[in-house]
This record gives structure tokens, sequence and C-alpha cells, in this order.
């Protein structure tokens, strides 16, 4: 085995620890002659909660971005071309890695690190605010995907969105596996308004179609490998934008008119629990 698959393996399984629907891990990589091939796993989709695949399509940018991160921690330099053949629906990505490289540099090295370690809280974060400055490099990492981060101060915006998380909470069955922050009090408004609330962010697009979702996973791993090398993690609740009448309402009321793709609430953490993750053998795909 060559160097390239050893490194591109490394990735793979550096890529596990993406945020993804259920936990559901739904992407497959090929890895060919210094390119590695990112597709969506069709077979791993949710057919009722995210019929469209936005959901799925977000977990693919992230998990991409953690395989571009690990790469270049690896010393490599990769390129990395977004939705390459239109015949192809599934092929998101495909990223080439020539030969050479170089230093990753401390920035590289700081981010690789959260990689492991990050992972969605339940929501119970500690009463102390966030870095006071966080906000603005958050919103700087989003944005370089194209995508606007929000983050919800008023008071008004930030009950309203914590009592539409609450009615999603009732709309939608709980099934176990899905966003770790719900049933757990954390969507009504009296409990949002307490200091360990967190921050509470979204992220939105000006359009809504797949290259939006797709760049809504690259920023949103962006976002919380940023967050948490600043010591901050986060509680998603997704669920809320899974139900096509709130997500509207959230889009038009609290978005100018953006389609809110991520909501989930960042905060310091208490002591955490890691959830499983596929094995990464079962992520790489020999063909397609």
């Amino acid at each position: 085995m060559s160097r390239f698959e050893e490194d591109a393996r490394l990735a793979v399984e550096a890529a596990r620890w993406a945020p993804s629907p259920f936990g559901r891990r739904p992407w497959r990589f090929r890895i060919g002659d210094r390119r590695i091939g990112v597709r969506a796993d069709a077979g791993r989709a949710l057919d009722v909660a995210d019929p469209q695949g936005r959901e799925m399509l977000i977990g693919c940018g992230a998990a991409l971005h953690t395989l571009a991160l690990t790469l270049r921690h690896l010393g490599h330099a990769p390129r990395v071309r977004l939705l390459p053949d239109p015949d192809l629906p599934f092929l998101l990505a495909d990223i080439d890695v020539p030969e050479g490289g170089g230093d990753p540099g401390e920035e590289t090295e700081r981010l690789y690190e959260q990689v492991e370690p990050r992972h969605g809280d339940r929501g119970v974060f500690r009463p102390d605010p966030v870095p006071a400055g966080l906000p603005a490099t958050l919103r700087e990492e989003a944005g370089r995907e194209g995508v606007t981060l929000r983050a919800v101060t008023e008071p008004r915006d930030r009950d309203a969105l914590g009592a539409l998380a609450g009615a999603a909470d009732h709309l939608e069955p709980y099934v176990p596996g899905r966003d770790p922050a719900r049933s757990r009090g954390w969507g009504l408004p009296e409990v949002w308004g307490r200091p360990g609330t967190g921050l509470v962010v979204l992220l939105t697009t000006p359009e809504d179609s797949p290259a939006a979702w797709l760049g809504t996973g690259l920023a949103l791993q962006r976002v919380l490998l940023r967050a948490r090398a600043e010591g901050a993690s986060a509680a998603f609740h997704t669920h809320v934008l899974e139900l096509p009448e709130l997500r509207e309402l959230i889009r038009v009321r609290l978005c100018g008119g953006r389609f809110p793709q991520v909501l989930l609430r960042l905060g310091l953490l208490d002591p955490e629990q890691v959830p499983p993750r596929r094995p990464a053998d079962a992520l790489v795909q020999e063909d397609y």
C-alpha cells in the first residue's frame, strides 16, 4: 500500500467523526490514483424525515471538510472539486491529491485536534457565556463557504425559536438516535431563556439546492471545529427544520427570506458522552 493510500484511509477514518442525521454517516468514499471520490450513500438516507436529501448532503459536506482537513494535517495539499459531474448526482466531490505538499501549519493542526473530540452535546451547558469574539469568528468561518451564520441574540427571536423547537418535539415522534438535544426540555422557551441555553445560531443560504446543502455542511464543520477549539460544543435542533411549515415560518420571519439549513446552540461543556460511529471499512467502496 502506498503512502497516499495509507493517508487516504486515515482521512476516511477521521471523516467518521463528522456530524450527520441520526448518526447514519450517509457517505461513501472511493480511493483511486491520488484521488478520493465522495458520494452520497442513498441507502442510508432518511426517506420520511429528509425526503429531499437536504440533511444527507449537509452531513456529506461536513465529512468532506473533515477529509480535506485531515489530508492537510498529513502533509498533502488537496484540491476539492464540488459536484464534478452533472450526470452523477450522487458524486458530490472529487479530491485530487497531487504529490508534494508541505507543513500543515499550526492552525490546521489546532483544528484537526478537534475532529475526534467534537460531537453533538445534549445541550446541558454551563451558565458561563461563550467567548465574546466567538460569534464573529464563526460568522467568518461560515462565510468562507458562502453560508451566513446568524447569532440569535434578541430575546423575542430566541424565545420564538425555542417555542418552535418545543412544538416540533410534539409534532414529530421521538426517534432514538436523532437530535441529542431534543426531549430534554431544551426546546421550551422558559428553558431557552436561562443562562444555560448558550448561543442560539442559524446557518442560512440564499438558495435551497443540493449545492447549497453541500456548502452548508462544509460551513457547519468549519463552525463546529472552530467553536470546539475555543472550548464550545454544539447542541443540534435539526428536527425543527424537518417540518416544512415550521421551516418556512423561520425563513420568512427570522431569516429575512434566506433558507434556514441548521439550527443549533453553542455553549461551554460539562462532562461529555461520545456517540458511536460507523467503522471506517464500512465507508470505503472499491468501485462505483
